[in-house]
Protein backbone atom coordinates (compact mmCIF):
# COMPACT_ATOMS: atom_id res chain seq x y z
CA UNK A 1 0.00 0.00 0.00
CA UNK A 2 1.11 3.68 -0.53
CA UNK A 3 -0.91 6.63 0.43
CA UNK A 4 -0.72 9.63 -2.13
CA UNK A 5 0.23 13.22 -0.46
CA UNK A 6 -2.31 15.46 0.66
CA UNK A 7 -4.62 16.28 -2.90
CA UNK A 8 -3.26 13.39 -4.35
CA UNK A 9 -5.07 10.43 -5.83
CA UNK A 10 -5.59 6.61 -4.69
CA UNK A 11 -6.56 3.53 -6.26
CA UNK A 12 -7.63 0.53 -5.53
CA UNK A 13 -6.65 -2.88 -7.04
CA UNK A 14 -9.47 -5.65 -6.35
CA UNK A 15 -7.61 -9.19 -6.94
CA UNK A 16 -9.87 -12.58 -7.16
CA UNK A 17 -8.01 -15.77 -7.58
CA UNK A 18 -5.59 -16.21 -10.18
CA UNK A 19 -5.68 -12.69 -11.26
CA UNK A 20 -2.97 -11.35 -13.95
CA UNK A 21 0.25 -10.15 -11.84
CA UNK A 22 0.97 -8.52 -15.53
CA UNK A 23 -1.68 -6.52 -15.31
CA UNK A 24 -1.35 -5.85 -12.13
CA UNK A 25 2.39 -4.62 -11.91
CA UNK A 26 2.25 -2.60 -15.55
CA UNK A 27 -0.54 -0.84 -13.64
CA UNK A 28 0.78 0.11 -10.31
CA UNK A 29 4.07 0.50 -12.06
CA UNK A 30 3.18 3.19 -14.35
CA UNK A 31 1.76 5.53 -11.25
CA UNK A 32 5.13 4.96 -9.07
CA UNK A 33 7.27 5.82 -12.27
CA UNK A 34 5.07 9.16 -12.39
CA UNK A 35 5.71 9.53 -8.93
CA UNK A 36 9.33 8.95 -9.25
CA UNK A 37 9.49 12.10 -12.07
CA UNK A 38 6.83 14.07 -10.06
CA UNK A 39 8.58 13.80 -7.32
CA UNK A 40 6.20 13.25 -5.07
CA UNK A 41 3.59 10.53 -4.04
CA UNK A 42 0.80 11.98 -5.94
CA UNK A 43 -0.54 8.89 -7.04
CA UNK A 44 -1.09 6.38 -3.76
CA UNK A 45 -2.52 2.64 -4.72
CA UNK A 46 -3.86 -0.36 -2.20
CA UNK A 47 -4.82 -3.86 -2.59
CA UNK A 48 -8.46 -5.41 -1.99
CA UNK A 49 -9.44 -8.81 -1.67
CA UNK A 50 -12.82 -10.62 -1.34
CA UNK A 51 -12.47 -11.42 2.64
CA UNK A 52 -8.79 -9.16 3.31
CA UNK A 53 -6.82 -12.82 3.13
CA UNK A 54 -3.56 -13.30 0.80
CA UNK A 55 -4.45 -13.77 -3.28
CA UNK A 56 -2.65 -16.22 -5.28
CA UNK A 57 -1.76 -14.71 -9.03
CA UNK A 58 -2.05 -17.23 -11.88
CA UNK A 59 1.50 -17.11 -12.44
CA UNK A 60 1.53 -18.96 -8.36
CA UNK A 61 2.76 -15.90 -6.69
CA UNK A 62 0.87 -15.05 -3.46
CA UNK A 63 -0.04 -11.55 -2.74
CA UNK A 64 -0.51 -9.66 0.40
CA UNK A 65 -3.53 -8.10 0.68
CA UNK A 66 -4.37 -4.68 2.45
CA UNK A 67 -8.09 -4.48 3.05
CA UNK A 68 -11.17 -6.69 2.90
CA UNK A 69 -13.63 -5.28 -0.12
CA UNK A 70 -16.60 -4.47 2.63
CA UNK A 71 -13.65 -2.23 4.73
CA UNK A 72 -12.30 -0.15 2.01
CA UNK A 73 -11.75 3.44 2.57
CA UNK A 74 -12.50 6.02 -0.24
CA UNK A 75 -10.58 6.00 -3.28
CA UNK A 76 -10.78 7.82 -6.44
CA UNK A 77 -11.17 4.57 -8.86
CA UNK A 78 -11.50 0.57 -7.75
CA UNK A 79 -10.25 -1.70 -10.34
CA UNK A 80 -11.11 -5.27 -10.55
CA UNK A 81 -8.17 -7.40 -11.82
CA UNK A 82 -9.26 -11.10 -13.38
CA UNK A 83 -7.20 -13.45 -14.78
CA UNK A 84 -8.07 -17.33 -15.39
CA UNK A 85 -11.20 -17.85 -14.07
CA UNK A 86 -14.63 -15.41 -13.53
CA UNK A 87 -15.02 -18.13 -10.32
CA UNK A 88 -13.55 -18.10 -7.15
CA UNK A 89 -13.78 -18.40 -3.78
CA UNK A 90 -15.80 -14.72 -2.03
CA UNK A 91 -17.63 -13.90 -5.78
CA UNK A 92 -20.65 -12.86 -3.92
CA UNK A 93 -19.32 -10.96 -1.75
CA UNK A 94 -17.17 -9.35 -4.43
CA UNK A 95 -20.32 -8.65 -6.82
CA UNK A 96 -21.71 -7.02 -3.83
CA UNK A 97 -19.48 -4.94 -3.10
CA UNK A 98 -19.04 -4.01 -6.73
CA UNK A 99 -22.85 -2.84 -6.89
CA UNK A 100 -23.01 -0.89 -4.05
CA UNK A 101 -19.61 0.73 -5.25
CA UNK A 102 -21.54 1.67 -8.35
CA UNK A 103 -24.83 2.69 -6.57
CA UNK A 104 -23.00 5.62 -4.52
CA UNK A 105 -21.67 6.58 -7.90
CA UNK A 106 -17.97 5.65 -7.64
CA UNK A 107 -15.37 5.21 -10.82
CA UNK A 108 -15.12 1.38 -11.21
CA UNK A 109 -12.29 0.07 -13.35
CA UNK A 110 -11.11 -3.43 -14.73
CA UNK A 111 -8.23 -5.29 -16.02
CA UNK A 112 -7.94 -7.85 -18.46
CA UNK A 113 -11.22 -10.05 -17.63
CA UNK A 114 -12.71 -8.23 -15.19
CA UNK A 115 -14.81 -6.35 -17.32
CA UNK A 116 -17.00 -9.77 -17.02
CA UNK A 117 -17.31 -9.11 -13.36
CA UNK A 118 -18.12 -5.49 -13.77
CA UNK A 119 -20.94 -6.93 -16.18
CA UNK A 120 -21.78 -9.92 -13.87
CA UNK A 121 -22.62 -6.87 -11.08
CA UNK A 122 -24.78 -5.04 -13.28
CA UNK A 123 -21.85 -1.95 -13.68
CA UNK A 124 -21.51 -1.96 -17.34
CA UNK A 125 -25.16 -1.19 -18.65
CA UNK A 126 -25.12 2.18 -20.49
CA UNK A 127 -21.51 2.14 -20.75
CA UNK A 128 -18.68 1.55 -23.33
CA UNK A 129 -15.90 -1.52 -21.89
CA UNK A 130 -13.21 -3.25 -23.62
CA UNK A 131 -11.78 -7.05 -22.37
CA UNK A 132 -9.28 -9.15 -23.21
CA UNK A 133 -9.53 -10.37 -26.99
CA UNK A 134 -9.77 -14.26 -25.84
CA UNK A 135 -12.66 -13.61 -23.74
CA UNK A 136 -14.60 -11.18 -25.82
CA UNK A 137 -16.48 -13.25 -28.04
CA UNK A 138 -17.88 -15.31 -24.70
CA UNK A 139 -18.58 -11.82 -23.41
CA UNK A 140 -20.77 -10.33 -26.25
CA UNK A 141 -22.47 -13.48 -26.30
CA UNK A 142 -23.33 -13.79 -22.57
CA UNK A 143 -24.21 -9.85 -22.05
CA UNK A 144 -25.20 -8.67 -25.75
CA UNK A 145 -26.44 -4.93 -25.12
CA UNK A 146 -23.30 -4.21 -23.85
CA UNK A 147 -21.01 -2.33 -26.10
CA UNK A 148 -17.45 -4.15 -25.57
CA UNK A 149 -15.82 -2.86 -28.45
CA UNK A 150 -12.35 -5.04 -28.56
CA UNK A 151 -9.80 -2.01 -28.67
CA UNK A 152 -7.21 -1.95 -25.96
CA UNK A 153 -8.86 0.59 -23.66
CA UNK A 154 -12.10 2.48 -22.98
CA UNK A 155 -12.93 5.27 -20.46
CA UNK A 156 -16.78 6.01 -20.65
CA UNK A 157 -17.52 8.27 -17.68
CA UNK A 158 -16.85 6.52 -14.58
CA UNK A 159 -15.87 3.49 -15.95
CA UNK A 160 -12.23 2.45 -17.12
CA UNK A 161 -11.38 -1.13 -18.83
CA UNK A 162 -8.44 -2.52 -20.30
CA UNK A 163 -7.70 -5.58 -21.98
CA UNK A 164 -4.60 -6.35 -19.32
CA UNK A 165 -1.10 -7.21 -20.20
CA UNK A 166 1.09 -4.06 -21.80
CA UNK A 167 -2.71 -2.32 -22.35
CA UNK A 168 -2.54 -1.81 -18.71
CA UNK A 169 0.32 0.53 -19.59
CA UNK A 170 -1.60 2.75 -21.96
CA UNK A 171 -4.96 3.09 -19.64
CA UNK A 172 -2.87 4.25 -16.69
CA UNK A 173 -0.78 6.78 -19.20
CA UNK A 174 -4.05 8.09 -20.08
CA UNK A 175 -4.87 8.59 -16.44
CA UNK A 176 -1.79 10.65 -16.34
CA UNK A 177 -1.97 12.64 -18.41
CA UNK A 178 -5.31 13.87 -18.10
CA UNK A 179 -3.41 14.82 -14.64
CA UNK A 180 -0.26 16.35 -15.87
CA UNK A 181 -0.21 16.29 -19.63
CA UNK A 182 1.84 14.43 -22.50
CA UNK A 183 4.72 15.45 -21.14
CA UNK A 184 4.86 13.41 -18.00
CA UNK A 185 2.90 10.97 -19.71
CA UNK A 186 5.42 10.71 -22.77
CA UNK A 187 8.35 10.47 -19.95
CA UNK A 188 6.68 7.43 -17.95
CA UNK A 189 6.91 5.90 -21.11
CA UNK A 190 10.03 6.38 -21.97
CA UNK A 191 11.37 5.14 -18.30
CA UNK A 192 9.63 1.62 -19.32
CA UNK A 193 10.25 1.68 -23.08
CA UNK A 194 7.27 1.70 -23.62
CA UNK A 195 8.07 2.52 -27.66
CA UNK A 196 4.08 3.69 -28.53
CA UNK A 197 1.47 5.24 -26.35
CA UNK A 198 -1.84 3.71 -27.68
CA UNK A 199 -4.85 5.66 -27.58
CA UNK A 200 -8.58 4.19 -26.66
CA UNK A 201 -9.01 4.38 -30.63
CA UNK A 202 -6.15 1.38 -31.13
CA UNK A 203 -7.24 -1.91 -31.73
CA UNK A 204 -5.85 -5.14 -29.80
CA UNK A 205 -3.48 -7.36 -31.06
CA UNK A 206 -5.15 -10.79 -31.42
CA UNK A 207 -2.17 -13.06 -33.40
CA UNK A 208 0.29 -12.34 -35.66
CA UNK A 209 -0.30 -9.14 -37.92
CA UNK A 210 1.11 -6.98 -39.99
CA UNK A 211 1.43 -3.16 -38.65
CA UNK A 212 -0.98 -0.97 -40.77
CA UNK A 213 0.04 1.84 -39.40
CA UNK A 214 -0.23 4.93 -42.35
CA UNK A 215 -2.29 2.01 -44.70
CA UNK A 216 -5.08 2.94 -46.25
CA UNK A 217 -8.09 3.68 -43.59
CA UNK A 218 -10.52 1.53 -45.64
CA UNK A 219 -8.61 -1.44 -45.41
CA UNK A 220 -7.56 -0.85 -41.26
CA UNK A 221 -11.63 -1.00 -41.12
CA UNK A 222 -12.29 -4.12 -43.12
CA UNK A 223 -9.82 -5.73 -41.01
CA UNK A 224 -11.07 -4.78 -37.79
CA UNK A 225 -14.45 -5.72 -38.62
CA UNK A 226 -12.68 -9.15 -39.89
CA UNK A 227 -11.37 -9.44 -36.67
CA UNK A 228 -14.67 -8.48 -34.71
CA UNK A 229 -16.59 -11.47 -37.01
CA UNK A 230 -14.35 -14.47 -36.65
CA UNK A 231 -16.86 -16.31 -35.29
CA UNK A 232 -19.44 -15.77 -37.61
CA UNK A 233 -17.12 -14.16 -40.46
CA UNK A 234 -18.83 -11.28 -43.37
CA UNK A 235 -18.80 -12.44 -47.04
CA UNK A 236 -16.69 -10.62 -49.04
CA UNK A 237 -19.51 -8.33 -49.88
CA UNK A 238 -20.53 -7.26 -46.68
CA UNK A 239 -16.86 -6.15 -46.05
CA UNK A 240 -16.58 -3.83 -49.51
CA UNK A 241 -19.89 -2.73 -49.06
CA UNK A 242 -19.06 -1.63 -45.24
CA UNK A 243 -16.02 0.38 -46.59
CA UNK A 244 -17.60 2.30 -49.58
CA UNK A 245 -15.66 -0.42 -52.20
CA UNK A 246 -16.73 -3.45 -54.87
CA UNK A 247 -15.25 -6.55 -54.20
CA UNK A 248 -12.51 -6.41 -57.08
CA UNK A 249 -10.96 -2.71 -55.12
CA UNK A 250 -10.59 -4.75 -52.08
CA UNK A 251 -8.59 -7.42 -53.16
CA UNK A 252 -6.55 -4.98 -54.85
CA UNK A 253 -6.14 -3.18 -51.09
CA UNK A 254 -5.05 -6.26 -50.29
CA UNK A 255 -3.09 -7.22 -52.38
CA UNK A 256 -1.38 -3.84 -52.57
CA UNK A 257 -0.29 -3.97 -48.67
CA UNK A 258 -0.86 -7.78 -47.16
Amino acid sequence: MTDPVQGGRQFAFLLVDKFSMFSLAAAIDTFRSANRLLGRDFYGWTTVSADGDPVMASNGLPLKIDYAVADLPPVDILFVSVGLTTEFPGKSKVLAALRSWGRRGNALGALSVGSYLLAEAGQLEGYRCTIHWENRAGFVERFPDINCTGNVFEIDRKRYTCAGGTTSIDLMLEIVRGDFGSNLANGVANQSQHERIRSAGDRQRVGPERDLTGKSEKLRRIVELMADHLDEPLSAVQLAKSAGLSVRQVERLFLRHL
